[in-house]
């Protein structure tokens, strides 16, 4: 018998279980948003952010990629693009509001004039935005940023949306829940081993290295199974992207044996792909196979590319839980990271 009183005593299952209510709070919330005058049709958008704070940024732009009249990138930085000026709408996502990238290349977007729009729980970010007039989307929510996925993803949908660069997703946002709650039950702890997908999924990477392939809207999902894997999990871990990883990656599962027989991955299929990226994922399996490395394909439930994206994010969500567990490792607590924030504190430049 589990003890997660013991094993989780800040209760991250707790967290993962309430992903669909995140959801479901941050769609109502940003439905009454006013964007000021202009902002609508930008010539490109730019999210700032780190960590559990930039994954939303990296799903939106994905979601976004096959319609958005105009490019949304993902800036992981202290500099700011050197193209991104005053008809440049500019989102800063950091949870604490102190992340010091995210508050590096604000300033930048600042001085530059861009249109700014602010989305945190509070810090210098929530003071600079209230102090500028700009527009904010706040949240309340105590938890490890990367546990705040429904506001910083489901957030940025609702934005793009007012920007002109998403079509209405309030179909896809109702089919995403439904899949979520029809999930969440087949892979909950209450659910035994030999019934629960996301326990065997743990098992199956446990005591392994940890690597994950996905295409289109889910390479950003892969992303995120990677980040889930090594802060829930503390494990190695990496992800990968088709078709790019077939140019490449492929050709690497030769040596060194070692490695290749401690490696296990994941490729996470779906029917919305292009069909030649499904031919991929079945050619890549097969060379996996042809050179015996751990692997399995899963298929992503659900009929749009959103809700396939939330089915995904949940399953490994919990999966990344489950080994934890297994590892006997708290999943909440991410002393690296502290520690190199104590570092970097120290540091005179």
């Amino acid at each position: 018998m589990l003890d997660l009183d013991q094993q989780d005593p800040e209760h991250m299952l707790d967290r993962i279980r309430e992903l669909p209510q995140q959801c479901a709070q941050a769609w109502d919330a940003v439905q009454g948003v006013v964007l000021p005058e202009g902002y609508d049709h930008p010539d490109g958008v730019v999210v700032l952010g780190m960590g559990g704070s930039a994954i939303g940024g990296d799903l939106a732009s994905a979601l976004a990629r096959p319609e958005s009249p105009a490019p949304c990138v993902v800036c992981r930085d202290y500099t700011l693009p050197a193209w991104v000026g005053p008809r440049t709408v500019v989102i800063a996502s950091s949870y604490s509001g102190n992340t010091e990238e995210t508050l590096t290349a604000f300033e930048q977007a600042v001085d530059r004039g861009a249109r700014l729009v602010v989305l945190t729980t509070g810090g210098t970010l929530l003071a600079r935005a209230l102090e500028l007039g700009l527009p904010r989307l706040t949240f309340s929510y105590q938890a490890q940023p990367r546990a705040t996925l429904g506001y910083s993803f489901i957030y940025l949908v609702g934005l793009f949306q007012k920007l002109g660069l998403l079509a209405d997703k309030q179909h896809d946002m109702t089919e995403a829940q439904r899949v979520l709650e029809h999930l969440q039950p087949t892979v909950d702890i209450t659910v035994p081993l030999t019934e629960n997908p996301a326990r065997q999924l743990a098992a199956f990477w446990r005591d392994h290295f940890v690597v994950v392939y996905g295409a289109e809207h889910l390479g950003p999902v892969a992303r995120r199974w990677r980040g889930q894997v090594a802060e829930n999990s503390k494990t190695w871990a990496a992800y990968e992207e088709l078709p790019e990883l077939d140019h490449n990656a492929v050709v690497g599962y030769e040596h060194p044996a070692t490695l290749r027989d401690n490696v296990a991955v994941v490729l996470l299929n779906s029917t919305l792909y292009h069909p030649r990226i499904q031919v991929r994922v079945r050619a890549t399996a097969e060379l996996l196979a042809r050179r015996q490395v751990t692997h399995q394909i899963l298929q992503v439930q659900g009929e749009s590319p959103l809700a396939q994206m939330l089915w995904a994010i949940h399953y490994g969500d919990f999966a990344s839980y489950y080994l934890a567990l297994l590892y006997g490792a708290d999943p909440t607590p991410v002393e690296a990271i502290v520690y190199l924030k104590e570092r970097l504190a120290q540091a005179k430049v």
